[in-house]
């Protein structure tokens, strides 16, 4: 059976029926135009990547002992398409599933999730609270800083930035141009 791919609606709309938090929406928001920024660069489905990264975290804020797997459960019961599953348990590669990242798409969601939280969070703290003028070596110092968002798990972001063959600096500064390109409606 051939699965029609879901709107960005359909993928807001899901989100915002499982999360009331604003800061795991905006992260929703926030790794979605990280996607539709990497999709760009690398001339990619634009719209495909973006949805995934809406949705990457569906069931985090109601589920979080069974995080990816209720995503999984949701999307599945969604006849959403097996490619946007695999993706979505991708990002929780050696934390909560088994699904290692393969294609482009995967490995950079695996990235950017983890990165595009520890960006935002840099830009929440700079006297502009905003990314308009962030810059790769200010995130670079937050980095080496163990206690600065010290939930963001940053040996997952290091071994992402490896399986795409980036560096560090290359990959923040696409995370920071595309938060930028949605600075207004992410509040940043």
């Amino acid at each position: 059976m051939h699965q029609k791919a879901p709107t960005r609606q359909t993928a807001l709309d899901l989100l915002l029926q499982y999360n009331r938090s604003d800061s795991l929406i905006n992260h929703g928001k926030a790794v979605e135009a990280s996607m539709r920024y990497m999709a760009r660069k690398a001339g990619q489905d634009e719209e495909t990547w973006g949805i995934i990264g809406l949705i990457h975290d569906l069931d985090y804020e109601q589920f979080p002992d069974q995080h990816c797997k209720k995503t999984e459960e949701i999307l599945r019961a969604q006849n959403w398409p097996e490619d946007y599953i695999r993706a979505v348990l991708s990002h929780g590669w050696g934390i909560c599933t088994d699904v290692k990242p393969q294609s482009l798409l995967e490995k950079t969601l695996y990235t950017v999730d983890e990165l595009s939280g520890f960006v935002t969070a840099c830009a929440l703290v700079r006297p502009s609270k905003s990314v308009a003028d962030l810059e790769v070596k200010s995130v670079k110092k937050k980095w080496k800083q163990k206690g600065f968002a010290a939930g963001v798990q940053r040996d997952i972001v290091e071994r992402g930035a490896e399986m795409l063959g980036v560096s560090f600096d290359e990959i923040t500064a696409d995370v920071i141009a595309a938060l930028r390109e949605r600075r207004e409606e992410l509040g940043l």
